[in-house]
Parts: structure tokens; sequence; C-alpha cells
């Protein structure tokens, strides 16, 4: 079979010194001389781990892949890459998507392949390997690792995160014990996967599917299922067929792609964290993305899909309602249906393809599961540069607040002071969480969705308006603002708020307003500065972090990794 030259050929294919040592060196894996006849080589990054459920049975995903590439033709060797356990990790995984997108981004420029599969799942495994592949433009594919098997407890169905939320509520409201509460603990997670509700994990597993970087049906079937294995597969064998067609990233992630993203995230009722990792990714490869793009094209799609945190069910029950493919037909027109996909067919031929098994799980245009829902982006003095909300995780009567601050300086002092019945703070008040934006903790983590005092828990008080400019788990709920830009620790006027000021929230106009004079803010911005001591982080990764990582509405990436790069190494090897 007579195949163009590839770029392992230029190690594996030259009849000198340097091809002995190239081919003699990888032999001693076990390949025979007849794989190096020019055939492509087709990298394998895996990110398994066994401190990470989601990512534990990817060993065996990689060698159903490995099928698939042998039996196209091609010449599969696995990898490895740094895992990100989402409840693992100190202080939080998202300040280790950057490090594990450079390390992912240079192993593939680095290394004699062709094309590269990436094997991932948790929450922020999946966009760092992405926007690590794709800087590098090579041809890629993804295999998602599939979410869990839905939690059973006492007879129900019970989701990943979301439940674990309400039933700490329980708890601490004392409407439920705690041997109740540890009862559920195994139930929830019964088998290898991500977390089986609409989270983090599952959204950008959907989003890699809206974005054409999967074969279809990636984003939601189980883990456990053999279909994934084929899935798998399938995905080897194709990915033979992209390295052959010379068919990039670049050419898959185009503006209609994210604009398709978007929308999914929109009609799935997406976690808020795929913002910052979309616009990392646009970012990566040159698509002038931004926060109100999220706004604005949320607006095209209502919410269609029935799962927790928005809704009812869990990820098993979208997989047998008809998945991703199933929201791409239900979207119509408003599905950008040209976009090219790896599988060699646009979104509108999967669409069209596509079938709805469950109307509870899987709604219509005409008939929706709710009302318009993506994120809202909200601006004001409060956030100059933006923050977001989740409107469909929210209680419809507190989209529109005006109350005093509850003020506190960092998660510290928060889980110092939220349970002190002096709290001076009522079912009206504004929860005010600072310092926890990329720079502040570092990392950004999950702390947004604050719990609530006990004693208005035990007043049967559920939600509250809560600001940060720190993330929440895709999996959690409530009257949530996120995200604030800038953050406290880059100066943004969120580093100014006591508590007592009055904060005016209006979000179907999306404003987030500050009530306090100019004159005061000038006042305790000169105090801040004054008052403001030297960091404690002064080396290894979280220095280079903090002093290169971007604000949230740029999605958080390392300003030096911003821009479109190339597969192309500065020297031959010798």
């Amino acid at each position: 079979m007579s195949r163009r030259p590839f770029r392992s050929g230029k190690s594996y294919g030259k009849l000198d010194r340097d091809g002995f040592i190239h081919r003699s060196w990888i032999k001693g894996t076990g390949l025979p001389d007849h794989v190096f006849d020019g055939r492509p080589i087709i990298g394998i990054c895996n990110t398994w781990s066994e401190l990470v459920t989601c990512q534990f049975h990817l060993r065996d995903l990689a060698e159903h892949v490995k099928r698939g590439v042998w039996e196209a033709g091609g010449v599969p060797i696995e990898f490895p890459a740094m895992s990100l356990p989402e409840t693992q990790m100190r202080p939080t995984a998202m300040l280790f998507r950057n490090l594990l997108a450079m390390e992912v981004e240079e192993s593939i420029r680095a290394n004699p392949i062709d094309g590269v599969v990436l094997l991932g799942g948790c929450d922020k495994t999946t966009p760092g390997q992405l926007m690590g592949a794709a800087s590098v433009d090579l041809p890629t594919m993804v295999v998602s690792s599939g979410p869990m098997l839905n939690g059973k407890y006492e007879g129900r169905d019970i989701g990943s995160g979301t439940d674990v939320w309400r039933f700490s509520e329980a708890v601490r409201a004392g409407e439920m014990t705690l041997k109740e509460f540890l009862g559920a603990e195994s139930s929830m997670s019964r088998s290898h996967g991500t977390c089986n509700t609409m989270g983090t994990a599952s959204t950008m597993a959907s989003l890699i599917e809206a974005l054409g970087m999967s074969l279809p049906q990636n984003a939601a079937l189980p883990g456990v299922d053999s279909r994934r294995k084929a899935l798998a597969h399938l995905t080897g064998r194709r990915m033979v067929e992209l390295v052959e067609q010379d068919i990039k990233p670049s050419q898959i992630l185009t503006r209609e792609a994210f604009e398709n993203a978007i929308l999914v995230h929109a009609a799935i009722g997406g976690s808020t964290n795929a913002v910052v990792h979309l616009l990392a990714l646009a970012g990566r490869v040159g698509i002038d993305l931004t926060l109100e793009d999220f706004d604005r094209l949320g607006r095209e799609v209502p919410l269609l899909v029935n799962l927790m945190p928005s809704g009812k069910y869990l990820m098993e029950d979208f997989c047998y309602a008809g998945g991703v493919p199933a929201v791409l037909k239900e979207m119509g027109p408003v599905l950008r249906r040209e976009a090219l996909t790896v599988s060699g067919h646009t979104q509108g031929e999967i669409a069209d393809q596509a079938q709805v098994w469950n109307r509870e799980v899987i709604g219509t245009m005409a008939e929706p599961i709710g009302p318009s829902s993506g994120v809202w982006v909200l601006h004001g003095n409060l956030c100059p540069n933006g923050a977001i909300l989740k409107p469909s995780a929210a209680s419809p009567e507190l989209l529109t607040h005006r109350a005093r601050a509850v003020v506190f300086e960092d998660i510290e002092d928060y889980k110092a002071r939220i349970d002190d019945p002096d709290l001076p703070v009522d079912e009206t008040s504004i929860l005010v969480l600072k310092g926890c934006g990329p720079k502040g903790y570092p990392g950004m983590p999950e702390v947004g969705n604050m719990a609530l005092p006990p004693k208005l828990l035990a007043r049967g008080v559920r939600d509250m308006v809560r600001i940060s400019d720190a993330r929440m788990s895709g999996t959690a709920y409530g009257t949530v603002i996120l995200h604030v830009s800038p953050e406290s620790e880059a100066g943004g006027p969120l580093a100014l708020v006591k508590t007592g000021d009055t904060i005016e929230f209006d979000g179907p106009n999306r404003r987030l307003e500050l009530l306090v004079d100019e004159a005061e803010l000038a006042r305790r911005r000169a105090e801040w500065e004054a008052s403001r001591e030297p960091s404690n982080f002064t080396r290894g990764w979280y220095r280079l972090y903090i002093d290169t990582v971007l604000q949230a509405d740029q999605g958080a990436d390392l300003s030096f990794l911003v821009g479109k790069s190339s597969a192309d190494v500065t020297r031959e090897s010798h």
C-alpha cells in the first residue's frame, strides 16, 4: 500500500545511524522490523490513574484503541500524561490544567508520532489534553472515559455531587442523620467512570462531540458499557484515516464548531466550568471567543436535557435517550450543520441519523425541559470584565435581588465563621467570598457554591445569592455568581467589598453593582494596596502560574501559551 511520507519517518524511516538508534530503542518494546515500513505512528495519550475513578479503566480502553489502529494499518504507541483527579488533588485540580496542557503539547511535539488519541475523563483532564494537542495541530481524536452508572440509594437514583450537596445541607439542617449520609457513600459511585450528573466531566465530553473532536455517542456511553470499547476500537481505526488524510484540529475547531459547543452547552444545562475551558481552547487555536458569545448564543436554545443538577435524570438515562446526537437533532435550524467532525461527517449529517428515545429526558425546541439556559454573563462595577451565573440551577425568585453583603476575605475566613450563630446574616443577605480566583487561591477552586449558615438552614432557607471569584462544581446548584473578573487578588473591585455594603443583582438585565460611591471605593483601594503582602508562593509551578495566568474571562490559560503553535521542533535529534 502506497502511503504519503509521515512525520514519524524522520525518525523511523532513515537508513542511517539516526534511524538505527530510533528503531533499535523502540524495538525493545517488542515491535518487529516490518512495522517500520512507512506506516503511521499513532500516539495514545493516556491519563490512566488509580487515584481517580474516572480514568481507572483507561488502560483497558487503550487496548481497544490499539486494536483499531492495528486493523487500519497503523502502529499504536501508548504514552502517559498526568491525571487530574478533581476530588483528590490539592489545592485544586484547576491549578494543574495548564500544566497538563503543557505536558501533552510537548510530549506530542517532541516524539515521532503522526497523530494522537486522547484518553481522559475527569473535569480538567479533557480540556487540558485537548488544549495541548490543539497547540501542536497533529491529527487528534478524543475517547472519553464515560460516566459511571446511576447511583442507587434506598430505591431511588442519586447523582454524583448534586446529591452530595443536597444531603450535606440536610445533615447540617438536622433533617438527615450522619449514618444515613454515610450510607449513601458507596451507593453513589457504583462503577468506574466520571460523575453521572451533567457535571463538568460529562459537560466537557458532550462538548467534545459538539466540537466534532470525537465519534458520535462519546459523551454518554457509560464507562462500563461494552459499546464504549467498540467506540475506542473505531476511534483507533478512524485515527489512521485522519493521519492519511492529514485532517488536523485546526480544520475541525472552527468558529462554527465553538458556536455548536456553546449551543449544546445551553441545551444540556452544562457546567459553568466549560466557559473557562472553551475560552482557553479557543485561545490556543486563534478563534476570537468571548464571554458575550456564551450569553448571546445561549439565548438561541432552551434547556433540552432533563439531567441533574438542572433536572431529574442522570447520564445513563441520557445515553439510553439518544445522547448528544439526539440533542443535535432537536436543535434543528439552530445547529451549525456544516461544521466538520473527525468522523468525516458534518454535524448536520450526524443529527439527521439520530433518534430521541425518551421525551422525559430530551425535550424539543417547542416543548423544552426549561427556558433558555446556558449562562448569563453579568457586568457592572463589581465585575468590569464579567461574571457568570447558571440560571437553570438558580432560584427564580433570587434572580433579581438587592441586599447587604456578608463578606469573607478568603476560604479560611469563610470556614472559620460560617457556622457561627452570631454571624450577622439573614435570609436576604448576599454572601461574598474573596481570594479564590486564578491567582488568589491559586488555581480558582470550586468553592463558589458556599454552604449556607446552619442557623438559616434551620429556618428552611435553601438558597441565597452568593458571589465570588471562584468556580463551582458542575454538579452543584444555587443562585451562585461566579468567575468575577478581575479577581480580588488582581485588584478587582471584589477586593473592596465590605460587610454591610449593598449589592444589586439584576439577572434579566445582566447587571451586578456594588452600591458604594466612587470616593469611598478610591479610599478603600489605597488602603488595600498599602496593606498588600508578598506572595507565599515563591518557586516552581505555583510561581510560574501566578505570574502568568490570565483572568477567568480569558480562560485562565497562561499568557505565553495563547496563540497558534505547530508540530515543528526546534532541532532535529542527533
